[in-house]
């Protein structure tokens, strides 16, 4: 494979489409080739979350709500504020 050809192919599957690097995944196990994969490190600082305590029969009417949408509650409730904040 000439070097043009490998350009825009990942390291290891030699795939250039993102369902090829899927189809190889599928098939093979990253702990057959640690040797071949860079080790990397990366800081990741995460949002920090606020809770609010609910009346529990409160919750229970609000995770039937936002089950029966195919959603979490605390989306449910995010979008719900949102909407609120939005309209005042």
């Amino acid at each position: 494979m000439s070097e043009s050809d490998r350009e825009g192919r990942t390291t290891i599957s030699q795939a250039s489409t993102l369902e090829e690097i899927g189809a190889f995944w599928d098939s093979h196990s990253l702990a057959d080739y640690a040797e071949e994969t860079p080790e990397v490190s990366f800081e990741l600082r995460a949002q920090r979350r606020h809770r609010i305590t609910l009346d529990p029969e409160l919750y229970a009417r609000l995770e039937t709500e936002a089950r029966t949408r195919g959603i979490s509650p605390e989306t449910l409730v995010n979008r719900w504020v949102t909407e609120k904040l939005q309209t005042t």
